[in-house]
């Protein structure tokens, strides 16, 4: 069995039985595996973006993966567009691509490509099989990938002697992930919201809009007098007889404006928060601040068991710190916020509406100075290198004053942390290190110590 075969025999094993091509020279062999191969299915797409249109309409329709096959890196590049679309639209597609062999790369051939590169534009996974023994198990693990609620582009890199080698074996299919639980605290929120009276909209999307979700959310609405609309970018509605004429969000932002403006509360079904508004005030193009615009980002900070206290400086505000995700804190907090705001935070009003939602117990400390205050005083170095932080005027805080917020915040450290862990003599930490054993507390039966989470504006750090 070459490599070729045992990707398609992996595929039909993990249940995907369809195939929408445009394949080249490179893929002649995984050609002649699915003409080879019972239930598989293969469609001809004379163009890359009709191949990828296909697969994308299939996972709306079925609710289930089918395979491309395109033709080294400008095929993937033609078919661009339309997985631009079916990530937006939460498709799941196993994106095989083909490639130069292994050893013709170095020489740079006519069509040879970052493929990799290309395919993280819109794939949430990417690997390439260097191996025919690998093929399978990658295959395997991409279709476990574009099964990932709620559905996502998963691209495999094929390579032509990984294809056409021998050596292929077919890997079992390693079941389909299970979908995160939903919140308890955010169903018990929405109910709370749909039972106050006000005007509430309940806004569908994703598997909400579909011809059971709509039934539900009609039971809901006609309950607690809510109104339903539909996502604009829904992938898939359900219309006609027994359907919902279910009026979608305007696209034109003016008059989406004007349409939600007659509602006090919005509840969320299957669409995703706007992290928009937060986003702008967020110039930074790593970390978090690239997350929130590209919409991955998680409004609840993660939950450790080792972290003994939280410490919140300053945050970016909006949808992150609301009262559901601060009440989902079970640890003491130390709050401690600007009057005067700078970027990142704005004036400091939301910075200040953050401190009225903390829970009872929380230690809050309000400084009358600008964002950056915050930062250690400005080194010769750094004010070279970032002078937008070091020359704000209103950073009016000392030295003292850091060492001041270091030591009380060491203080809430201490409270929350219990007695110190007992120290490890030096001696027996190179005595164990020097016969490969582990010196940690964990390994002498002793938990962890706790730990502390810092959240700022550029996330949480355990």
């Amino acid at each position: 069995m070459n490599g070729a075969q045992s990707l398609v025999a992996t595929l039909l094993a993990s249940g995907v039985d369809t195939c929408f091509a445009n394949p080249g020279t490179s893929e002649m062999h995984f050609v002649a595996a699915l003409d080879q191969s019972e239930g598989m299915r293969c469609v001809l797409g004379l163009q890359e973006n009709v191949v990828t249109g296909m697969a994308d309409g299939y996972w709306r329709m079925a609710g289930k993966p089918a395979a491309t096959l395109l033709h080294c890196g400008p095929g993937l590049a033609n078919g661009l567009a339309n997985l631009h679309n079916a990530r937006r639209a939460r498709s799941g597609i196993v994106n095989i691509v083909g490639d130069q062999a292994t050893w013709h790369r170095p020489h740079d051939p006519p069509l040879s490509a970052d493929t990799e590169a290309l395919a993280r534009t819109v794939s949430a996974w990417v690997r390439t099989s260097n191996r025919a023994a690998d093929v399978g198990r990658d295959a395997a693990a991409a279709v476990q990938a574009a099964c990932t609620a709620p559905g996502q582009i998963a691209t495999l890199v094929l390579p032509s002697d990984a294809s056409w080698d021998d050596g292929g074996i077919t890997a079992d299919c390693l079941g389909l992930p299970q979908p995160q639980p939903v919140d308890a605290s955010a169903i018990d929120n929405a109910a709370r919201i749909l039972r106050s009276g006000g005007p509430t909209l309940l806004l569908l999307a994703g598997a909400a809009v579909t011809g059971e979700g709509q039934a539900l959310a009609w039971r809901i609405a006609k309950e607690c007098g809510a109104e339903l609309m539909a996502d604009y970018m829904s992938a898939r509605v359900e219309r006609g007889r027994g359907r919902l004429p279910l009026e979608r969000v305007p696209y034109h932002i003016d008059a989406a404006i004007q349409r939600l403006s007659r509602y006090k509360n919005v509840v969320l079904v299957g669409a995703k928060p706007d992290y928009e508004r937060l986003a702008s005030v967020c110039q930074e193009k790593t970390g978090v601040c690239q997350e929130l615009r590209d919409g991955a980002a998680r409004p609840n900070p993660p939950q450790d068991p080792r972290i003994a206290a939280a410490v919140i400086v300053d945050p970016a505000t909006g949808t992150v710190f609301t009262a559901e995700t601060l009440a989902d804190i079970k640890v003491p907090i130390q709050y401690w916020r600007s009057t005067l705001g700078g970027p990142g935070v704005g004036d400091g009003s939301g910075t200040a509406r953050v401190a009225t939602l903390l829970p009872r117990k929380s230690e809050l400390h309000v400084v009358t100075t600008a964002h950056y205050g915050f930062l250690a005083p400005c080194s010769l170095e750094l004010a070279t290198a970032i002078p937008r932080i070091c020359a704000d005027r209103r950073r009016t805080l000392s030295s003292r004053f850091s060492l001041s917020m270091m030591s009380t915040t060491a203080s809430t450290i201490a409270q929350a942390s219990g007695p110190p862990p007992k120290v490890v003599p030096r001696s027996s930490v190179l005595s164990c290190a020097a016969s490969g054993g582990d010196s940690s507390s964990a390994a002498h039966g002793k938990p962890a110590p706790k730990a502390l989470a810092v959240v700022s504006r550029s996330g949480v750090t355990p």
